[in-house]
């Protein structure tokens, strides 16, 4: 039996595509069986990449796809070739993707073939990108950024020309940015999530996660190490800068919420069997290195927020806790509810679902640098947990997902950056697991989780870990945009298949952003079209939520509406719409069979 055959379907451990089986698509003709390829084509890839020139330099990785589409592969540009690239940000048509060299900016509006707008070089570790407007934010962290860009690092141990903190640039003209400011923070910018707030429209804020030590006070007045008990200490606690939308340059740290008073240390897991073997053997090799661990304390710092303005609610994947925010006042956010699991190690991001109801937590387990998907690895540890969301806000755990196919030893692999795909009536997202690939899974069902389709490559190296494979893949503008650390730039289309016809991906098209910041979540609207009423007849033919000769029928009855125009479109249209409010009383699905007649109403009003 296969990794992924003993995980899914012998433990039910998670619902996985693997012990999913269908008849129909969307069309009523048979179907593939909605299975995961066995034996799963992830297992054993050849290692392999290629250089900044697109030249093979070593056998070329092998790859494995299911139900998605590589559209192209992009490496990076001179100066950012073989330098991490890091997280994405999108804006009108272009992708910008951060690199610990700086950022680059793609043209994506042909997906197919890329072409690069600017390389702008200004190091950091991890550039963090976010856009808003015509401003463009960057995060840095570590001790070499310089406030001037420059690339000879910072050799003093105080400096006032290190950066730790947000840059803000002027992208008016995307092809020549302009930097603008900094503002510094005591423990840098690890992460940053961008908020607009709808009752001030003159300014908008940024939340900066910091997860370094605190910096000298006598480079940065008022740094302080201090305890929980220190009401100055830079530690336990997130930073809100405001930024002045006509005078980015006066941005500065307006408020620093104290969100984790009163938690304490989380119970987590040990290291994976193989791990302690191999710490065993280090400090065996080299005794003294070894030692004690100093007792946990509770978080300190989040990693990653994701707010959702239209909820007025946050995400924080912070240290040991996974935390619900109101940021109803979105300058002094405030914890209304926590969360941790002994099965996770380092809570990492957050997603919620498109309604606000549930709330995805990943685990970045080993920080991503290390094989966590080994066919040893349990299949709870650096995964996600998912949550439901009650009207009295408190978070309820209902399972876990983790990309299925066990990866090699030489391979990073864990949970990492994702968004949804906006599949109407679904939650479907697209998510990134380093050298584990790509995976995009269906969480509709809270407590069933399950993968519906993939790509991944094999190792970069056949001999040891390399540096690869995807930081972060989201969902934009009808295409998936993946930031792969080692290889480039790619950029995947979603495939019909027995999981998602093609009137649900057409339907997902229909939504169109202007900008994209994952970690500011936007939520889907969908606007009224003939694919998103035959999206949802699709669903309810999958689910059996209405019987297959109205199914039918009501195909018939759209195509034949569609062919029409004007006044004698709307009448039909608005006659079926009645019709199928009537029919839902009798269907399996009701609730399915009124969002799908309202789909059809709003169709009819749509009309000329």
């Amino acid at each position: 039996m296969t990794f992924i055959s003993k995980v899914a379907c012998a433990t039910g451990l998670l619902a996985l595509a693997a012990c999913a089986s269908s008849s129909t698509t969307a069309g009523g003709a048979p179907s593939p069986v909605a299975a995961v390829p066995s034996p799963d084509p992830r297992i054993g890839l050849r290692a392999g990449t290629m250089d900044a020139a697109h030249r093979v330099v070593v056998e070329p990785a092998a790859e494995a796809a299911w139900n998605v589409r590589l559209m192209s592969n992009t490496p990076s540009s001179e100066k950012f070739a073989g330098v991490t690239n890091s997280d994405l940000a999108f804006s009108g048509k272009y992708a910008i993707q951060g690199n610990y060299n700086g950022y680059q900016v793609w043209d994506i509006s042909n997906p197919v073939k890329p072409v690069l707008a600017t390389a702008y070089l200004c190091p950091a570790s991890q550039s963090d990108v976010s856009v808003y407007g015509n401003l463009l934010f960057v995060s840095g962290e570590g001790l070499s950024g310089r406030t001037d860009c420059g690339a000879q690092g910072v050799p003093d141990t105080v400096s006032a020309v290190r950066l730790r903190g947000i840059r803000i640039f002027d992208v008016s003209d995307i092809t020549n940015p302009k930097y603008l400011t900094n503002v510094q923070t005591c423990r840098g910018s690890h992460t940053h999530t961008v908020v607009s707030d709808k009752n001030d429209k003159d300014n908008v804020y940024i939340y900066v996660s910091g997860s370094a030590g605190v910096r000298s006070p006598s480079e940065l007045p008022g740094c302080l190490s201090g305890g929980i008990d220190d009401p100055k200490s830079a530690r336990f606690r997130i930073e809100v800068i405001k930024v002045p939308l006509a005078h980015p340059e006066r941005a500065a740290i307006v408020s620093s919420p104290r969100i984790f008073n009163d938690l304490t240390a989380p119970v987590v897991h040990g290291e994976a069997a193989l791990d302690v073997a191999a710490q065993a053997k280090e400090v065996a090799a080299a005794p003294g290195r070894g030692g004690v661990r100093p007792a946990p304390s509770g978080p300190n710092q989040c990693h990653d927020i994701t707010v959702y303005p239209a909820m007025g609610l946050a995400g924080g994947a912070c240290g040991g806790y996974g935390l619900l925010l109101d940021i109803s006042d979105v300058a002094h956010p405030m914890r209304v509810a926590a969360v941790a699991d002994s099965n996770f190690s380092y809570w990492h991001s957050a997603t919620f679902s498109n309604d606000g109801t549930k709330l995805l937590f990943s685990d970045e387990w080993g920080g991503g640098g290390a094989p966590r998907c080994r066919a040893t690895d349990k299949m709870e540890w650096g995964a996600d947990a998912i949550f439901t969301i009650s009207t009295a806000r408190t978070l309820t755990f209902q399972s876990y997902y983790k990309m299925p196919a066990a990866q090699t030893a030489l391979e990073n692999c864990v949970a990492h950056n994702g968004s949804l795909i906006p599949i109407p009536g679904r939650d479907v997202m697209v998510q990134a697991w380093y050298q584990g690939g790509i995976s995009v899974f269906d969480w509709t069902d809270a407590a069933q989780p399950k993968e519906i389709a993939f790509f991944d490559r094999g190792p970069v190296d056949a001999n040891r870990m390399g540096n690869a494979g995807s930081w972060s893949v989201y969902w934009y503008n009808g295409v998936m945009v993946s930031s792969e650390i080692g290889r480039g730039l790619d950029i995947f289309e979603l495939q019909p298949s027995a999981f998602v016809s093609r009137n649900e991906i057409d339907a997902a098209k229909t939504v169109v952003f202007a900008k994209l910041n994952a970690q500011e979540q936007q939520m889907f609207v969908w606007p009224p079209s003939f694919a998103l009423a035959r999206a949802y007849l699709d669903q309810l033919e999958r689910s059996s939520g209405l019987a297959a000769d109205e199914v039918a029928g009501t195909r018939t009855a759209l195509a034949g509406a569609e062919k029409q125009a004007g006044a004698a479109r709307k009448a039909a249209l608005t006659q079926l719409a009645t019709q199928l409010h009537r029919d839902a009383l009798r269907a399996t699905d009701q609730e399915k069979m009124h969002t799908l007649a309202s789909a059809v109403g709003d169709l009819a009003n749509a009309q000329p």
